[in-house]
């Protein structure tokens, strides 16, 4: 037996269990590796999947059951928020449009049947717990790793979006877990990278950052993901993560959560770099987290065992109270529970683009007084800026694959870099050039090459997949309001007059 600080005592293995159950680790390979099953064995009660682990729907449904013949309660966690960030179509594309096009369309109904589409997808491949929807509002356009994962910039517009998508993901069973808790929209720095700041006062945090979250627990959402981010209004010293005023005092007492509280990634730069992993995670369930998610870059068996024995060591020594651990594992094991009894996994699921592709099409913005659709196979020069972490660079994006389905022969190139204009003039030739880019307003280089296009060749067809933030150009510019394939597909259509099917 370990005497405890508190003065109770608890066994060494109750410890190293209860440390376990709170962890939601990752690992490498589209198969379960021996040392994740041991540990589900030993008190591991999640596990974190990733694009790597996923090559099919049959193949992720053979994984979810290889996991749960170990540990039939298990919680099966994916990044799927569609649009931008999909792994279920990492390779692909995703069947769904992100959030910015749904809350371009603003259609709460459409927004709650795409949700519930997806989880019945996740669901049908044995995945019962997604860390989406995103509820940042996005008001700052400049915003690095947010953007088209935002409903929008309207406090009120993402409230209403965040209620209906949770209430349509949990509608097929699967957890919806809200996030970036307080409020990621504000940020001009990617936590993955290092620690963002929002200077932010109290009274304008209530009212624009918080209204979706308190709209998303009116929901009921049965988890909350908290940001690394520093706002000093709430905690001048620690980002929100490792905050008890942000998690316990904010979240559970005055907006009443008392659902899971899960942590992004730990090993992201924003904590790992300035706390490390093992003393973040102490520190974040002594704030208040009941999970520790870890696994997007560190996924192996040491990372496991060097965060249980952190938050062993932590309870031995006092720093951490034994009865929080007890509480956070005991959180988790309740919301396993709760799947295992409602998600009922089912065949995996055929792709259907049906609704996806219906919200898409809605979701296009036309600008351009006449145009005549293209008969001949165009250029598609994309202007490629670096992908963020959480979209990741192996998804495919944009129109030419579309494109080149209608207009058999349309050739493409990717540009970057102030020469990019001058690049795609000489690459094009004679061809109609279709421009696709993404957050043109945040990258002098894109609007500049599109300068140098638009002035040599002013029939030039825009498409921009990011925040429509810059001004409408081209001979027809279509914003799409993401990178989706289902997007991309709606563009390729109004560019080659297809019919809709």
């Amino acid at each position: 037996m370990t005497t405890l600080a508190s003065g109770t005592t608890a066994s060494r293995d109750d410890l190293a269990r209860d440390a376990l159950t709170v962890l939601q680790p990752g690992f490498t390979g589209t198969t379960a590796p021996d040392w994740l099953l041991r540990r589900l064995g030993e008190g591991l009660a999640s596990v974190g999947l990733f694009g790597r682990n996923i090559a099919s729907p049959d193949q992720l449904a053979a994984l979810t059951a290889r996991l749960r013949a170990e540990r039939e309660d298990v919680l099966v966690a994916i990044d799927e928020e569609g649009g931008d960030v999909t792994r279920l179509e990492v390779r692909t594309g995703s069947s769904f449009p992100g959030n910015h096009a749904l809350g371009a369309v603003d259609d709460v109904e459409l927004t709650r049947e795409v949700a519930r589409e997806l989880g019945s997808r996740l669901a049908a491949c044995g995945v019962n717990f997604n860390w989406a929807p995103s509820a940042d509002v996005n008001s700052d356009p400049e915003n690095p790793v947010i953007g088209v994962r935002s409903f929008g910039a309207d406090p009120d517009l993402v409230a209403r979006h965040t209620a209906a998508y949770v209430t349509g993901l949990q509608s097929a069973g699967v957890i919806a877990c809200t996030k970036h808790f307080p409020g990621h929209g504000d940020t001009a720095v990617d936590s993955h990278l290092a620690l963002p700041r929002i200077d932010a006062a109290a009274p304008l945090l209530a009212e624009r950052e918080l209204a979706p979250f308190r709209a998303a627990i009116a929901a009921g959402t049965r988890a909350v993901m908290s940001a690394h981010i520093l706002v000093p209004a709430l905690d001048p010293d620690r980002p929100a993560t490792l905050s008890r005023g942000v998690l316990t005092d904010l979240l559970r007492g005055e907006l009443g959560y008392d659902g899971l509280i899960v942590t992004d990634g730990m090993e992201m730069q924003a904590v790992a770099g300035t706390y490390g992993i093992e003393r973040g995670s102490v520190l974040a369930i002594a704030a208040g987290a009941d999970a520790i998610c870890v696994g997007g870059g560190l996924a192996d068996d040491e990372t496991v065992r060097r965060l249980r024995d952190a938050l062993v060591a932590a309870v031995r020594s006092g720093e951490l109270p034994e009865e929080r651990l007890a509480d956070a594992a005991e959180r988790v094991r309740r919301l396993a529970r709760w799947a295992a009894t409602t998600a009922r996994p089912g065949p995996a699921a055929t792709a259907d683009d049906e609704v996806g592709l219906r919200a898409a099409r809605r979701a296009l913005k036309r600008t351009g007084d006449s145009f005549t659709p293209l008969t001949e196979a165009p250029y598609v020069a994309a202007f490629t800026p670096a992908a963020n972490i959480a979209v990741g660079d192996e998804t495919p994006w944009g129109v030419a694959a579309e494109l080149l389905r209608l207009l058999p022969g349309t050739r493409t190139g990717s540009f970057a870099g102030p020469d990019a204009g001058h690049a795609v003039l000489e690459a094009a030739g004679r061809r109609r050039v279709v421009a696709v880019v993404r957050d043109e307003h945040r990258h002098p280089w894109m609007a500049s090459a599109l300068d140098t296009l638009l002035t040599a060749r002013p029939d030039t067809i825009v498409v921009e997949m990011g925040v429509p933030q810059a001004a409408p150009r081209g001979a027809l510019h279509i914003a799409t309001h993401g990178a989706a394939r289902v997007c991309g597909r709606a563009a390729a259509e109004v560019i080659a007059g297809a019919p809709e099917a």
